[in-house]
């Protein structure tokens, strides 16, 4: 028994900031980030936060499966920019669709985390537990990275994507994630520091901080390590892929990916020049589009890869 997608949903802030939005207030121009990112404007969220936006998103998947929320088993919420520190936001998302029969819990992988997401959900359908998934990757970047950064600032966006999954004989074929925490520093956030009634500390929360050049080392060779990693697992030759759905970081880290695996971009889908990068919601508001836009038949072969903080990195091979 595996896991197969049958239903596909997303949810993206209806404000647009283009880059030159962003000259207004930042040193920085259109061309400029162009030029080292493909990125031309990104959404970002006025009033909803990332249960909101993760609870709407969920709401078209469930749509698309043609499904009632009672059956669903299992909810499992990537993000990175949760509305609050507990309960989960997984919770939220389950009284918004009535998933009354649903057990749900958050998880942190970063843009890693609709990855993640789909492998613990497949562990679960292969024991038996569970028959019925909705994994969600939702996120609200735009209020943890520092807008005068022009390092950070520039890249984010708020988005969430969300697919309902279910046991079958047909869909994911392989899977893999991995971790490195000896990476961990070269992109972090930081939650509330150590201040109590012993030390007299004020607790701060902190901005995103990232080392764009470590980062883009690592993705360009860690993207198509797993990707011909997962291949050579199931045995399957590039030819027999249909997409190569990856994470939206940078447009140069997909071409990246492209030269190296001998992929040509015709097979690699991008709306990173919308969108930017939003994270865990990334592959999922990809997929829906792709489905919106009739790129997807049954049948067809997908290899979902992505990376993220911590550091952490997965992929999935998969019929849709």
């Amino acid at each position: 028994m595996t896991t197969k997608i049958i239903g596909i949903g997303s949810y993206v802030p209806e404000t647009v900031v283009t880059n030159k939005d962003l000259m207004k207030f930042l040193d920085t121009d259109d061309d400029w980030i162009k030029e080292r990112t493909g990125i031309c404007e990104r959404r970002v969220s006025k009033d909803k936060g990332t249960c909101e936006m993760a609870a709407e998103a969920a709401k078209r998947a469930i749509e698309d499966a043609g499904i009632d929320p009672a059956e669903i088993d299992l909810i499992i919420l990537a993000t990175s920019s949760g509305d609050r520190a507990f309960p989960a936001g997984a919770m939220d998302v389950q009284a918004a669709i009535g998933a009354v029969n649903a057990v749900g819990f958050d998880i942190t992988a970063a843009c890693s985390g609709f990855i993640f997401g789909l492998h613990i959900a497949n562990g679960f359908f292969a024991s038996g537990l569970y028959k019925t998934a909705l994994i969600i990757g939702a996120e609200t970047l735009s209020k943890v990275v520092d807008w005068t950064d022009r390092g950070t600032c520039i890249l984010f966006g708020d988005g969430a994507g969300a697919a309902v999954v279910r046991a079958s004989e047909t869909g994911i074929i392989k899977t893999l994630m991995g971790s490195d925490g000896t990476k961990g520093w070269t992109l972090e956030c930081q939650a509330r520091n150590l201040g109590n009634c012993l030390n007299g500390v004020k607790p701060e929360l902190g901005f995103m901080k990232m080392d764009g050049k470590e980062v883009f080392k690592f993705a360009v060779r860690k993207v198509p390590e797993i990707v011909a990693k997962i291949l050579e697992d199931a045995q399957m030759d590039p030819d027999e892929i249909k997409y190569f759905v990856l994470h939206q970081a940078n447009l140069r880290i997909l071409e990246a990916a492209s030269k190296r695996l001998g992929i040509p971009m015709e097979k690699i889908p991008v709306n990173i020049e919308r969108y930017g990068n939003t994270s865990a919601a990334s592959i999922p508001i990809l997929l829906d589009e792709m489905k919106r836009d009739g790129k997807l038949e049954t049948g067809d072969k997908l290899v979902l890869a992505g990376f993220g903080a911590g550091m952490t990195w997965g992929a999935t091979l998969l019929e849709w």
